[in-house]
């Protein structure tokens, strides 16, 4: 299926308004987003029982030709065997008429493209992790959420009021105003809906088609370069030599003394057990709740903080030059993971991202990720062999320069702006980077799997190397040949 285009002129844009459902318009909502998830379920069972049986008839030795054909995967195809099997299916036969259409094709849909994604990741046609076997979706664990693309979705005139297919008009917790005036002035319409529960609220996202003219920014010439880090959340360098630092508000560690005696009070309390069947009792219910507003609140103020950062960044300058941190890997360092985790690392360049391309259309430069700015000098472009992250404080050996070590590697990213690699957007690419020395003989490549002796099947187990003194261990890691299927 082809994907949805914007018009010259537009861009797509989502805004999104959290709801005041009454009791039935929430069981509504909850039967649609539960449609959906049984959709899904039934498109993954319905495609994987052919691969399951033609294994079996692999086993039994049946010839290649006589095996049960392969069910196809296509939001089509899911869609015309659903609506043959709806009718006589006990699983749906019963109650499938009191949702939407739109409900079992969300659910198929997204069915469709987790298909896609395992068969183009195998094949080795799609960048990032390795994607597996779409599983099935737990009534526990997956996020309800319903998408609609056909029928009545508009926002009232009152702006309070959103209507939406089957469940009717409901009420926002907030002015839909933004979305409204853009309606109503011809400039933005509304292709689709989604409807979704989270953080304990529901809430309603369209997705508009908006005219919106680019902002200019305040600095246009200006470069910044922005270092992000723990205790400091940003240093930015700009193109002038001036520095400013945003300090990390750390809204969980302001958040824990709350969130320990909430958890002390939901422990007292009578919860669920999975193993006897245990139901929880409503002081535990009440608990839990009141320990889930928290965490909560906690994810709202962060997310306002970062858009309130981002934002002022991309208003203000024309070049914008960040790292591309390999915040997956951080986290797995056990006495730093809370504290990246609470600072959002990764959000700030996906907002930084969007923001300069479609509100300013300026730029974005991505450093590489073995770009040594903060053991490069930013007097005189030495570069230092070793630089612990204990040390705070840069000195060049060279020039005798002495600055902090955040502040240094925000100037270098600011210069760096300059050497841009054109039309690819990565600044510090490997081939103008002065060469480094590596006395421990590192390589620039980062491990995407665990080693081999943290694994417990398949593989050749790891060595390690018996040292003796205060000398680390080194692990030897025997070669695997690699096999996409």
């Amino acid at each position: 299926m082809k994907k949805f285009q914007a018009q010259p002129g537009f861009v797509v844009q989502a805004y999104r308004f959290a709801l005041d459902p009454n009791a039935s318009q929430e069981h509504a909502l909850r039967s649609h987003c539960g449609a959906a998830r049984a959709a899904y379920n039934w498109a993954v069972g319905w495609v994987g029982a052919s691969w399951w049986q033609r294994r079996a008839e692999e086993s039994y030795g049946i010839a290649e030709e006589d095996l049960t054909e392969w069910r196809p995967w296509s939001l089509p195809a899911l869609r015309k065997a659903f609506n043959e099997a709806k009718h006589t299916d006990p699983r749906f036969a019963a109650w499938w008429e009191e949702n939407s259409k739109e409900a079992y094709s969300t659910g198929l849909a997204n069915a469709a493209a987790a298909f896609d994604n395992y068969a183009k990741s195998k094949r080795g046609q799609r960048e990032g992790k390795r994607v597996g076997v779409p599983p099935f979706k737990s009534k526990r664990k997956a996020r309800p959420s319903c998408r609609f693309t056909t029928g009545t979705i508009r926002v009232e005139r009152d702006g309070r009021h959103v209507t939406l297919p089957r469940l009717g008009t409901l009420r926002t917790h907030e002015p839909t105003a933004g979305l409204l005036t853009r309606v109503q002035a011809g400039t933005a319409r509304i292709p689709s809906a989604t409807v979704r529960h989270e953080r304990g609220r529901w809430f309603v996202s369209f997705q508009a088609e908006v005219k919106r003219d680019l902002v200019r920014v305040a600095r246009p010439d200006a470069a910044v370069g922005i270092d992000l880090g723990v205790k400091i959340l940003a240093v930015m360098a700009d193109s002038t030599g001036e520095i400013r630092t945003v300090a990390n508000p750390g809204h969980y560690d302001a958040a824990r003394k709350q969130l320990r005696r909430a958890s002390r009070t939901v422990s007292r309390r009578r919860g669920p057990d999975r193993r006897t069947g245990q139901k929880p009792s409503r002081r535990w219910e009440k608990a839990d709740a009141a320990r889930n507003k928290v965490h909560h609140r906690v994810a709202n103020v962060r997310e306002d903080a970062l858009h309130k950062l981002t934002t002022a960044v991309a208003a203000e300058y024309g070049t914008i030059v960040v790292e591309d941190l390999n915040v997956a890997g951080m986290l797995r360092n056990r006495r730093l993971a809370r504290r990246i985790a609470d600072a959002g690392l990764g959000e700030i360049r996906h907002q930084l991202d969007y923001k300069t391309s479609r509100r300013h259309a300026t730029r974005l430069v991505i450093a590489n990720r073995w770009y040594p700015s903060s053991k490069t000098c930013s007097g005189c472009g030495e570069v230092k062999a070793k630089l612990p992250l204990h040390i705070r404080t840069y000195e060049c050996d060279a020039c005798h320069l002495v600055i902090d070590r955040d502040d240094n590697a925000a100037l270098n990213l600011a210069a760096l702006a300059a050497a841009c690699v054109t039309g690819t957007g990565v600044a510090g690419d490997q081939d103008t980077v002065p060469a480094v020395p590596k006395p421990r003989g590192a390589d620039q490549k980062t491990r995407t799997t665990r080693p081999a002796a943290r694994r417990r099947r398949g593989g050749q187990v790891a060595q390690p190397c018996r040292t003796s003194g205060k000398q680390k261990r080194e692990t030897v890691l025997k070669p695997k040949p690699l096999t996409l299927w």
